[in-house]
């Protein structure tokens, strides 16, 4: 591993912190090398923002159709596990769908809220891997912007592996360390989000650690409505990382919202966007 850069909380500005990522020469990922012992604070109380009410639930569900589309695309029936979902808006689409829903989650107010108000089992958890064990078998698991936040996130893949259905479909969303956007910003990247994003993981290698596994790369995409939203996101957020005074804050995010149009012919490129997605299916 070698250095790679050098950043603090600039998204959520919990601490003053200096954060510092290394880099592998060979495969291109990226890690957190100095992980505080305590991460858990720097996910403040409002990180998973509750729906207040039906309206704000459905709200919440609209905005995830895309997910839903795109797992359609590759399963339409049977056990589905989330890893992560927060309050759940994906998984009411996915039960609305017709999949039987489990979801695995650290948040104790999100767990309730999915056993409560959306009749999903909830098992509650910050080690996903062990967790996996108590789920059922699955049709299809998948992670939206959740493996970044993981300390071992090899180990929860292998999990997932283990625990797909022969058939079954493992899906990734995650932040873009080859993106367009990680060059020019750099540390100001609104993505590399330290200290809550642990790892930085080139799809190419993600490719080969699956194959290892048993699953074969159905789709790795930057150009998916989904990753194409962070592009947006991106620039608003990542201009604003670079206002001295939180005064210019906002007008930056306004700026970056105007440069982010104009760049979308090269973050919409395959392969330059702030995210991508893929889809594994297992032998």
């Amino acid at each position: 591993m070698r250095p790679y850069l050098r950043t603090r909380d600039l998204n959520r500005d919990a601490s003053d912190e200096e954060f510092r990522y290394e880099r592998c020469p060979d495969c291109g990922l990226a890690s957190l090398a100095n992980a505080p012992a305590d991460l858990g604070r720097y996910y403040a109380a409002g990180y998973h923002e509750i729906p207040a009410s039906a309206e704000g639930l459905e709200r919440g569900a609209a905005h995830d159709s895309y997910k839903i589309d795109l797992v359609r695309q590759f399963a339409t029936r049977g056990r589905l596990v989330e890893i992560g979902p927060g309050w759940g808006a994906f998984c009411l689409l996915a039960r609305r769908a017709g999949f039987e829903v489990e979801a695995i989650e650290r948040d104790p107010r999100c767990c309730e809220f999915l056993q409560k108000e959306l009749g999903v089992r909830a098992i509650r958890s910050d080690d996903p891997a062990t967790a996996l064990a108590q789920a059922a078998t699955a049709d299809a698991i998948v992670l939206w912007h959740v493996v970044e936040h993981l300390a071992d996130p090899w180990a929860v893949l292998e999990a997932a592996a283990r625990k797909l259905a022969p058939g079954g479909v493992l899906l990734i969303a995650t932040p873009n360390p080859e993106s367009f956007q990680l060059g020019l910003f750099g540390r100001f990247w609104t993505h590399v989000d330290a200290p809550r994003h642990l790892h930085l993981i080139p799809v190419r290698l993600l490719r080969s650690r699956m194959a290892r596994l048993g699953l074969d790369a159905e789709l790795a995409t930057t150009t998916d409505p989904g990753s194409i939203g962070w592009n947006d996101f991106g620039w608003r957020f990542s201009l604003a990382n670079l206002a001295p005074h939180r005064a210019l804050k906002r007008p930056l995010r306004l700026a970056g919202r105007v440069l982010g149009k104009l760049a979308a012919l090269i973050d919409n490129r395959e392969g330059r966007g702030s995210a991508y997605t893929a889809v594994f299916r297992k032998r």
